[in-house]
């Protein structure tokens, strides 16, 4: 298998990966390495089966990829898109987004993905900090028209694509890739070069720009092959929109680098029965979902899947009784996993393990984790502490980020004493399980999503009867978190039934969905530390 030419990898008895260690040529770009290398070692092998809920549906061989790839990159080089250029990509799950993706790499720029769901301001914010040379977007969802008025509204000259049909003040890349040359000359790149800058979601800031090189398709190769348990002509379907580094993880790099096609489903929104539907019909093999997914699942009834073979979790805590009942149902234990935009997999249950239930499993061995207390001592077993990486003996560290976007105190601050500092606290038992307990930062998880409070409390704080106000996550049966809001009202605003719909109705008309405000709490004062700041964790309770 192809990956094998990039690692070197040690297995013991029950075939546990105990050790893993990267290799590769200074200029690897897995366009061509990977991509354009099985596509001549097997040009008929399947690389993507893709579908929509319209009922739709194309296969596409490794030579597939390759060849339109290529026509993609001719057709961007055309329109002047080169080495370090950052172009942003918002293409939902259509199956333009992989063609478009190994052809940025091609070509040596720096993809930007974006959801969809992004509204202008959201959008004007990503162009203010990134140096957007094109956008790349789906022509659904009215996204084209946030896209040019954002773009507009700063002053911008980008290039302006669409896919699929003409839109007015866009060129239709589907249209320039089929008049384009399906023979493309390598492009210089190095291993180390930008290849992916990823916005995360805030939680004491706005969003951070996070950057990865070339070498992060490669440390997948432990996401997919151990954690996912995908496999050589198997299908995998991760369910993650291509906007978020989920999709990286799942539907894309370690799939192929262990060659296994990669299922994809495009769909709005989400129906449970659509999705085993899916999994059946075309033989999914392994299955990674949030555990938002699988709450659905078993309280709409799970049917028999019976080419599932693995399934895996992560983006989120996962309720014990979904864990039992999946298991129940399937006989599939879910693999649960845990990770950071700024890296790949960290800890998880991996090929060979007995799961325990409720725990994120045990560290990477791409990776040397512990766990620190604030004063950066080791915490003894059965006691919390934050989930920190030390940099290895000798060598780079593959998977993890280069630097924030813009940001060299952030980076430097998230290094401090020597170790990368994750945020996340968690406590580990004497088996060496790491066990998940919340987050050092406020950041709420719903549906699969990371939303930062700091960017909704900025909204609702526009409504003129706000006074002061807090966002939570706070547990929601079907979507792990909700958002709540905690509102102090203006001195002669009387907190109503009708205040609280008005909030609701300024505040989610003016943000994506996945941000939207849940419920409202009135209060009199918020609880505060003696430095003023406001106690979220009271709020929570």
């Amino acid at each position: 298998m192809i990956y094998e030419s990039f690692c070197r990898e040690t297995v013991d008895g029950q075939g546990r990966l105990t050790s893993f260690r990267l290799n590769y040529p200074e200029n690897f770009n897995f366009g061509y390495d990977v991509v354009d290398a099985l596509a001549a070692q097997a040009p008929g092998k399947r690389a993507l089966v893709w579908c929509n809920a319209e009922g739709a549906e194309r296969t596409f061989t490794f030579g597939d990829i390759s060849r339109l790839s290529s026509r993609v990159a001719n057709a961007l080089l055309a329109e002047g898109i080169r080495r370090g250029d950052q172009v942003m990509v918002a293409l939902k799950r259509h199956y333009e987004y992989w063609l478009v993706t190994v052809a940025l790499h091609k070509l040596g720029a720096v993809m930007i993905p974006m959801t969809h769901m992004l509204t202008q301001a959201d959008i004007r914010y990503r162009l203010g900090q990134a140096k957007v040379k094109g956008i790349i977007c789906t022509p659904q969802d009215q996204v084209p028209h946030r896209v040019r008025a954002a773009v507009e509204e700063m002053g911008l000259t980008c290039k302006l694509w669409t896919v699929q049909q003409d839109v007015p003040g866009f060129a239709n890349l589907s249209t320039a890739m089929d008049q384009a040359s399906e023979t493309l000359e390598r492009q210089p790149t190095l291993a180390h070069d930008p290849m992916v800058l990823y916005f995360t979601s805030g939680t004491t800031g706005y969003p951070k720009g996070v950057v990865h090189d070339f070498t992060y398709p490669l440390a997948h190769i432990v996401t997919a092959k151990y954690w996912q348990q995908a496999e050589e002509g198997g299908l995998h379907f991760t369910v993650a929109e291509t906007g978020w580094a989920k999709a990286s993880w799942g539907k894309l790099y370690g799939q192929w680098l262990i060659g296994c096609a990669v299922m994809v489903f495009d769909f709005d929104n989400f129906d449970p029965k659509q999705l085993t539907a899916v999994i059946n019909r075309y033989g999914v093999t392994s299955f990674c979902a949030p555990p938002t997914v699988y709450r659905y699942l078993v309280k709409k009834g799970i049917p028999d899947m019976p080419s599932l073979r693995h399934a895996a979790t992560a983006g989120e805590q996962l309720a014990p009784e979904v864990f039992r009942k999946f298991t129940e149902k399937t006989g599939l234990p879910l693999m649960e996993g845990y990770g950071q935009t700024e890296t790949t997999l960290l800890l998880a249950n991996f090929k060979g393990d007995v799961p325990v239930e409720g725990s994120m499993g045990h560290p990477s061995p791409l990776y040397n984790i512990e766990l620190r207390q604030p004063d950066g001592s080791p915490t003894p077993v059965g006691e919390i502490g934050e989930i920190v990486l030390l940099p290895p003996e000798e060598g780079e560290q593959p998977g993890l980020f280069t630097h924030y976007l813009g940001n060299e105190s952030l980076y430097r601050h998230v290094w401090k004493d020597g170790v990368y500092h994750t945020g996340d606290a968690a406590w580990a038992d004497p088996d060496g399980n790491y066990w998940f307990h919340g987050r050092f930062d406020d950041i709420i998880k719903t549906g699969g999503y990371r939303v930062g409070p700091f960017e909704v409390e900025n909204i609702l704080m526009e409504h003129p009867a706000v006074l002061e106000c807090s966002v939570v996550g706070v547990p929601d049966p079907l979507r792990g978190q909700a958002i709540k809001a905690v509102v102090v009202p203006l001195p002669g605003q009387e907190p109503s039934r009708a205040l609280e719909q008005e909030l609701k109705t300024f505040a989610n008309s003016r943000m994506a969905e996945y941000k939207w405000i849940r419920t409202v709490e009135f209060v009199s004062a918020m609880p505060k530390t003696i430095s003023g700041k406001i106690r979220k964790t009271e709020l929570r309770a």
